[in-house]
């Protein structure tokens, strides 16, 4: 049994409503594919690669599963098409209407032409990192050698306001932290972990 780090991110509508509600579904979707352990808190966050298209949503789920590399991935891009996304005919970086990617799964590292594992941009996107580091900061990127916190620290010292394209928001239809709780089980729900980033976003 190993911990994959599934990031999930929506900007259009799908069948199953809103980009908001798309995440949900989806998440519920995870959670009957495996056991869903916890999940960050949903981020607006602003397009990277492509600028014209609408705000994103994004979140990291962690997932406990005993499918290998290669099944996980087909189980996601399976819940992708469930959702209306055609990897084959979209925009590079565009928009879409769900994204499901594997950020880590346990300690593996994997170099496939259809699957790289830790996910080959992860240490430099904020979108990633930041809902990553609430849920997991100390895990090791086996790829860099550092944590999570670490990576994000890095990112966050070298890119001036990169934390400010990263907007935490509430949301009634998201649930968060480990069953419910966000960081730490004992705290109230929908309460957040705090982050490296904490002092200087809004």
């Amino acid at each position: 049994m190993r911990t994959a780090y599934i990031a999930l991110g929506s900007n259009l509508a799908s069948q199953a409503g809103t980009p908001e509600a798309t995440l949900a579904a989806a998440a519920l979707k995870l959670e009957q594919l495996s056991h869903l352990t916890a999940r960050s808190s949903l981020y607006s966050t602003k397009p990277v690669g492509f600028a014209n298209q609408p705000r994103f949503l994004n979140a990291v789920v962690a997932l406990e599963t005993e499918l290998a590399p290669s099944a996980l991935l087909e189980k996601l891009l399976s819940i992708e098409k469930e959702f209306g996304r055609n990897r084959a005919n979209g925009i590079p970086n565009g928009p879409r209407k769900l994204d499901l990617d594997i950020l880590l799964l346990g300690d593996l590292q994997i170099g496939e032409q259809n699957l790289e594992i830790p996910h080959p941009r992860l240490a430099d996107r904020a979108f990633v990192l930041i809902p990553l580091n609430e849920i997991a900061p100390e895990t090791i990127v086996p790829s860099h050698c550092k944590t999570v916190a670490r990576l994000l620290q890095a990112l966050l010292n070298n890119r001036e306001g990169e934390s400010d394209a990263v907007v935490q928001i509430q949301s009634a239809a998201w649930g968060v932290g480990n069953c419910g709780h966000a960081g730490n089980p004992d705290a109230p729900l929908g309460a957040t972990a705090r982050t490296p980033h904490s002092d200087s976003r809004r």
